[in-house]
């Protein structure tokens, strides 16, 4: 199995809708395109909207797991 080389990380649980969209994206725009981002959300709005925000940038999804009562994004930057 192919395991995924996480280049910065951010923990954005606890972060409300739309900040958490606001931090994602200024992250992604400081990192040299290709590289991999891990976003931790909450549930419900977090999730959905930063989703859809990424890859309405343009950015790829790479990855979308719940792991207990969040959920793990990783995007690779386009």
């Amino acid at each position: 199995m192919n395991e995924i080389r996480i280049d910065q990380h951010l923990d954005l649980k606890g972060v409300p809708c739309p900040l958490n969209f606001v931090k994602t994206k200024l992250t992604l725009e400081g990192m040299a395109a290709g590289s991999i981002l891990e976003v931790l959300l909450d549930d419900g709005e977090p999730i959905a909207n930063v989703t859809a925000s990424v890859k309405e940038e343009g950015h790829q999804i790479l990855k979308v797991e719940q792991i207990k009562n969040y959920w793990r994004l990783v995007v690779k930057k386009v």
